[in-house]
């Protein structure tokens, strides 16, 4: 009876300790996501108030944007000195997310996420990667899409027949 016993409290102490672990996991990555979500509601914040510093300090050194047009495919300095003039004139661009999904790796240092987000383009597409170094996030990779309802493709092939048919033969060469 005795062995049944002990048995019996390990169990009941050693499950109290993993539920103790697991609600700590679930909080701190419910606290990142918070975190993160606010970095990237501010990030687009600081496009859409043309504030340039603030908008390119939120991504990592190394970070690539790539944008809606097959030739976007943005090494951050790059990306910098195409911005710099929509910056200067105080019209970036306005995204707004309207909903977002974050997932953050086992061990807490990446993140990734996709958007759906309200633009002058409609609805598009964000998604991306995150690190965290130092305690701060920072985007290493960015995507943005044009959303295509389905039942639209075929029109959407039609228009981009031409242009795409330059993009492979220059890709392909």
């Amino acid at each position: 009876m005795t062995r049944k016993m002990y048995m019996l409290i390990f169990i009941v102490v050693f499950s109290s300790c993993e539920n103790k672990k697991n609600n700590a996991e679930n909080t701190n990555a419910t606290s990142e996501k918070k975190t993160i979500n606010m970095m990237l509601d501010a990030w687009h914040k600081s496009a859409s108030e043309a504030e340039f510093d603030s908008y390119f300090d939120s991504m990592a050194k190394a970070s690539v944007f790539i944008g809606t047009d097959a030739s976007e495919n943005w090494e951050k300095k790059d990306f910098k000195a195409f911005s710099k003039p929509f910056f200067d004139r105080g019209e970036a661009w306005d995204f707004k997310s309207i909903e977002r999904n974050v997932y953050i790796s086992s061990d807490g240092k990446t993140a990734w996420f996709d958007e759906l987000l309200d633009t002058w383009m409609g609805v598009c597409r964000g998604s991306g990667v995150l690190s965290k170094n130092e305690n701060v996030w920072k985007i290493e990779h960015y995507v943005l899409s044009v959303t295509i309802p389905n039942e639209n493709i075929d029109e959407v092939i039609e228009i981009k027949k031409e242009k795409d048919s330059i993009i492979l033969a220059r890709l392909r060469k």
